[in-house]
């Protein structure tokens, strides 16, 4: 897992990707972190990616590295929103605060359940990791 973060830590935009009914919906993410072992995410329960999440909770992230290497993660979303993990989420990315806060009732963290990831390269697939 930690791999993993950290690819997706030194490749700051990511992307997710949910389910909307019969139609993918894939939108730039920038949050992530390891959390009692569980990584974790964040957005908040106004946006559609929320409410997709909550109907499906299945979804898929994605990024490319610059030289060219690429991440597929896959799993299910399960919501752990409660003060401790806000707060972890804001001490781990500060930038966060100009958005949300401990006491915000739209501020939502979640952390993938059953995760698959692969990492690429320009020949194929290069390692799988499951947690």
């Amino acid at each position: 897992m930690n791999k993993v973060i950290q690819f997706l830590t030194d490749n700051t935009t990511f992307y997710l990707a949910t389910v909307d009914g019969d139609a993918p919906r894939v939108r730039p993410f920038g949050f992530v972190m390891n959390y009692k072992d569980k990584m974790y995410f964040c957005t908040s329960n106004q946006k559609n990616v929320y409410k997709q999440l909550k109907a499906n909770p299945q979804f898929e992230v994605s990024t490319t590295s610059k030289t060219g290497e690429w991440l597929r993660l896959r799993g299910k979303a399960v919501f752990d929103t409660n003060k401790e993990t806000k707060q972890a989420a804001l001490d781990s990315a500060p930038f966060l605060s100009s958005m949300y806060s401990v006491d915000d009732p739209n501020f939502e963290v979640f952390y993938i359940e059953n995760a698959e990831a692969k990492f690429y390269n320009r020949t194929g697939i290069s390692e799988t990791i499951n947690f």
